[in-house]
């Protein structure tokens, strides 16, 4: 079975059908080569508490801004994707609507022009737009008994009977996929975000109970023809869903969400430093550059003047870019964009450490605790990551050993972008601050 990326490379490169019958080792040896996507998400700021933020700031113009300032500020170092997360077709009460066929419509409130509209603006800007969904079918499509286009079928022929809930809370009802109508319903919906010149697909609430789901919407993206990054989402998803969701989702959500629904964006024990030990967990079911790790949006925006604020100071972000970075995990900002400090620019953009997380690998755990060392290697070199996770300064050493180095190496300090010359056998990062961390590559 192929996902979206693969499936498209395939037929552009073979001139062969779309279908679903190609099998893997096929797929694999002729998948282009995919990178981590890169960009900004409008939940954090959706999820905080702050005065003028929280679900009523999501709308036509905030979006707009977002747009302005993602192109101005990051896109040049590649943040390409604005990606409209929950609320995009809820009204200000939070209630979710539909068109008459059970589409997905943006809110006439939050989105007077429409989405293709707002599509035209986002992609006027070189950049790329993203929307939200969640799993199974919603229970207000059900209770309209909304028929389903191109077929004979309505909503409820294609509900499991009985009525089954299903996504991680309970939220829409689970559908019949043995009913042909059901890929029809979700092809409908794909085809009308193609129109609107969709680019990338989140569907939240995965569990291992919405495998199917998440094939549909596989499907559903090849069959319209347009290229889309497709991500399976939830707080975390389970990972007793990771093998069956590989060959279907371009990443899946390994940890909770990052944000503390709180005054700031997040914050280090909320929920932060959870991704160093939840991330181990999913190394053996990521299938890098293809299947990959994404541990959620990025809290490094706004740490100085208006706006919201992250919630973690720059020692703090800079580890979160290197963490995130050396998953190879999809690097997405949080936070209202518009009031993007300085210090937060010169983490994001900084081209070393993109090009670590835009390599595509995967890293190696070597050690773990308050002082980790983690590493992988990138064609003729190789990345050593060290972590402290502990509340004070502390030195931490690796052996060339063991990240599997023979005779001397040249260092080379990624994040300060400086040569640190040659050394034999081993290196000892000094004084690595709390929560702080380097990055080095050794050649």
């Amino acid at each position: 079975m192929t996902r979206s990326f693969r499936r498209a490379a395939l037929t552009a490169a073979c001139a062969l059908p779309l279908t679903l019958a190609l099998p893997s080792a096929t797929a694999e040896a002729k998948t282009p080569y995919v990178k981590p996507f890169m960009g900004w998400s409008s939940w954090s700021v959706e999820s905080s508490s702050r005065d003028g933020y929280g679900t009523h700031w999501l709308n036509e113009g905030n979006i707009k801004n977002a747009a302005d300032s993602l192109s101005s500020k990051l896109s040049s170092a590649g943040y390409k994707n604005l990606n409209i997360d929950a609320g995009w077709n809820f009204d200000y009460d939070w209630n979710f609507h539909t068109d008459a066929n059970g589409i997905p419509d943006a809110d006439k409130d939050r989105f007077p022009s429409g989405m293709p509209t707002l599509s035209d603006y986002v992609h006027g800007k070189g950049l790329n737009l993203g929307l939200y969904g969640a799993a199974g079918l919603e229970k207000e499509v059900y209770d309209k008994n909304a028929p389903i286009l191109g077929t004979d079928c309505h909503a409820q022929d294609i509900a499991v009977k009985p009525l089954t809930p299903t996504n991680k809370w309970g939220g829409n009802w689970k559908i019949d996929y043995s009913n042909p109508c059901a890929q029809d319903y979700i092809d409908s919906i794909v085809a009308r975000y193609a129109s609107w010149g969709v680019d990338f697909i989140k569907i939240d609430g995965v569990t291992v109970d919405n495998v199917a789901d998440m094939k549909a919407w596989s499907t559903a993206i090849d069959h319209s023809g347009r290229k889309m990054w497709l991500t399976a989402s939830a707080w975390p998803v389970d990972i007793a869903a990771a093998d069956g969701l590989k060959p279907y989702a371009n990443g899946v959500r390994v940890d909770t969400d990052v944000e503390c629904y709180c005054e700031t964006t997040s914050s280090w024990t909320s929920s932060v430093d959870d991704r160093w030990s939840d991330l181990p967990k999913w190394l053996g079911k990521v299938d890098a550059p293809h299947y990959l790790a994404d541990l959620d949006s990025m809290p490094i925006n706004n740490n100085t003047g208006s706006g919201l604020q992250d919630g973690i100071d720059d020692t703090e972000r800079q580890s979160v870019m290197t963490f995130w970075s050396m998953a190879s995990s999809p690097l997405y900002v949080g936070g209202d964009i518009w009031f993007l400090d300085d210090k937060a620019k010169a983490i994001l953009t900084n081209p070393e450490v993109i090009a670590v997380d835009q390599a595509s690998v995967l890293p190696r755990q070597l050690a773990s605790g308050d002082t980790q060392v983690w590493t992988k290697r990138v064609g003729d070199d190789t990345y050593l990551a060290v972590y402290n996770l502990g509340s004070s300064a502390t030195d931490i050493t690796v052996n060339f050993k063991d990240l599997g180095l023979r005779g001397p190496q040249h260092l080379r300090d990624v994040v300060a972008r400086q040569d640190l010359g040659t050394v034999k056998q081993t290196w000892t990062a000094s004084s690595v601050p709390a929560h702080g961390s380097r990055l080095i590559k050794l050649s």
